[in-house]
């Protein structure tokens, strides 16, 4: 007797999501029905032209613009940028360089330091417990 194992499948959204594309520009084919695990590594293996097209000209999705621009999603909401943008529109903001935009980046390279201010506090209280606990048993 044999099992039969059905293929693991996601919505075009998530897999959108898992390739950092846009689900809007994505092709037809691609948005209707559904994309099996099997489909999802082999466009990541080997991305055919359209998803190549994508990922080097946009439009992006919101994730893929904060990580360029550098800032978190809701600095881009708190910047007025609600739409997916493409990589020339992304550079002219670079280029623009607004207000908003070097806000959010000092906001998110403070952020980024208090992270790594509190991994490095975490490893120093690890590496002190063992030294603290000793042998305190009755």
């Amino acid at each position: 007797m044999t099992s039969h194992q059905s293929a693991q499948t996601m919505k075009p959204a998530t897999a959108a999501k898992k390739l950092g594309v846009y689900l809007e520009a994505t092709p037809a084919e691609f948005r209707e029905g559904v994309v099996s695990r099997d489909r999802l590594n082999a466009l990541q293996a080997d991305p055919p032209t359209w998803l190549q097209d994508l990922r080097r000209d946009g439009p992006h999705p919101r994730p893929v613009v904060a990580a360029k621009l550098g800032i978190s999603i809701s600095g881009l909401a708190r910047g007025g940028i609600t739409d997916p943008l493409t990589t020339e529109q992304i550079e002219a903001l670079k280029q623009e360089s607004p207000e908003w935009l070097v806000r959010e980046r000092a906001t998110q390279a403070e952020v980024r330091k208090e992270a790594v201010r509190l991994k490095d506090r975490r490893k120093e209280q690890e590496t002190e417990r063992p030294a603290e606990g000793g042998s305190s048993r009755s």
